[in-house]
């Protein structure tokens, strides 16, 4: 009993004694801090800035050295940088990783619990990347949130089409391209007539002028012109606020430091995406991080801009590739129980790096590469959610063994793939007959069995 003792003694060591908890609210923040640095060891902020300067000259007057806070909503982000510009050790720990015992359910409890917690370091801070990044992150969810809201118009204008029987969309791949858009605008300059309207076909259009025209044969009436008028305009508006963003993204990078000594970009892997920036992305990316990353089957430019801008352009933060997937929320989640697994299934998540890592998953549903014939193989064994995950842990892995040792990817073909597949099938088999007396013998291409 006494080697118990010592050794939950030893576990419990109290390794922050200048440690601070503070529980997060929308109107006011609670903070604990250790009996003896002061006469009140909770006291309570309102969040206004003044407040919070407050906050921070009063942990910083009494030697406190670390804080911890949880995650709430976005209330935690102005006191997290005001604690970090006084010079203090900031973790944000999830939420969901701080489950209350049962009684302590208020504020005052809750961030004395926090502070108990973390001065025995049984708390981990979340991963929060440099300043420049953060910067560079923010640029990029910004953009996301202009490309969706942009999207919505889109479709308020194909919508205003339909109503007018105007079937654009049958003739052309989508209306926001140069023919789309053209005929888009002249409609609503006030033309008519199908065959006028036509003549606004780019040459690259698969369909003629005649059914271009045919298509354009509708009802106009003024509500619905009007509808579209203003969806255009709004589309318009969203397309200038997303070029702008695009100009404080570009600005973004060059103040970064780039890569010494590296050598001439390798040649793209494929055609630039339509939905990536107007810089040139690919070699932004390839002289900050030293690899590029486009090589990758899946990976287009957009999927390593959104990728770097949620991690940062070093994996020094994660010690392995298992690591980096399990931070991700790509690897599975054993819960074990009397050494027999009962569920494995991945966690949910809403990290943004894992999203744009599951995006370029699905697109290798026809690459003909090696990881293309990966996604397919694992798409006909365990459905296509469980394959993208895979192809998405795969994908990650790659990623960080890129950018971590500087590695080149080289893409060994699906036929690598394939040949692979089929020599690991003819191994298990060997062993499975192997176990029941039996032996495995090919013959002339046609594979039997012996006793």
């Amino acid at each position: 009993m006494n080697y118990k003792k010592k050794r939950l003694s030893n576990l419990l060591e109290q390794v922050n004694l200048y440690a601070a908890g503070i529980d997060i609210g929308s109107t006011e923040h609670f903070v604990a801090v250790p009996e003896g640095l002061d006469e009140e060891s909770v006291r309570s902020f309102s969040s206004f800035t003044g407040d919070l300067n407050c906050l921070a000259d009063w942990l910083v007057r009494i030697g406190v050295q670390t804080v911890v806070m949880e995650s709430t909503g976005i209330y935690w982000i102005p006191l997290f940088e005001i604690l970090e510009e006084r010079g203090l050790e900031v973790l944000l720990v999830n939420a969901r990783h701080v489950k209350n015992v049962t009684g302590r359910k208020s504020d005052v409890l809750d961030c004395q619990w926090l502070q108990q917690l973390h001065t025995y370091g049984l708390l981990r801070g979340a991963f929060r990347p440099p300043e420049q990044v953060l910067a560079l992150r923010s640029y990029m969810r910004q953009r996301d949130n202009l490309v969706r809201y942009c999207a919505s118009h889109i479709q308020h204008m194909q919508k205003a089409l339909r109503q007018m029987n105007l079937l654009l969309d049958n003739v052309v791949s989508h209306i926001t391209g140069k023919t789309g858009m053209a005929i888009v605008r002249t409609i609503i300059e006030g033309e008519r007539d199908p065959m006028v309207l036509a003549q606004n076909r780019d040459g690259r259009c698969k369909r003629s002028i005649e059914e271009i025209a045919k298509s354009l044969e509708g009802n106009y009436r003024e509500e619905h012109l009007f509808s579209l008028k203003q969806s255009v305009a709004l589309y318009d508006f969203y397309q200038q606020q997303i070029s702008e963003c695009e100009q404080a993204i570009e600005q973004q990078f060059k103040l970064f430091d780039a890569k010494e000594g590296l050598p001439e970009i390798p040649s793209p892997s494929g055609r630039k995406s339509p939905q990536a920036p107007a810089f040139d992305v690919r070699t932004d990316l390839y002289e900050m991080v030293g690899v590029d990353l486009t090589q990758i089957d899946g990976i287009s430019e957009l999927v390593a801009l959104k990728l770097i801008s949620e991690t940062g352009p070093s994996m020094e933060r994660w010690p392995s590739a298992k690591h980096f997937a399990s931070w991700l929320g790509l690897s599975p989640d054993n819960k074990i129980s009397g050494g027999k697994i009962l569920s494995s299934g991945t966690v949910p998540t809403a990290n943004r790096a894992a999203a744009a890592l599951r995006m370029a998953a699905y697109g290798l549903s026809n690459s003909k590469s090696y990881l293309g014939g990966y996604y397919r193989k694992m798409r006909a064994r365990h459905g296509a959610p469980k394959a993208i995950t895979a192809a998405a842990h795969k994908l990650a892995r790659l990623v960080y063994s890129m950018i971590k040792h500087g590695a080149e990817y080289v893409d060994q073909g699906e036929a690598f793939y394939e040949q692979e597949h089929k020599e690991r099938i003819i191994k298990n088999l060997k062993r499975r007959a192997k176990e029941m007396g039996l032996s495995l013998v090919s013959e002339d291409g046609a594979t039997t069995v012996t006793v």
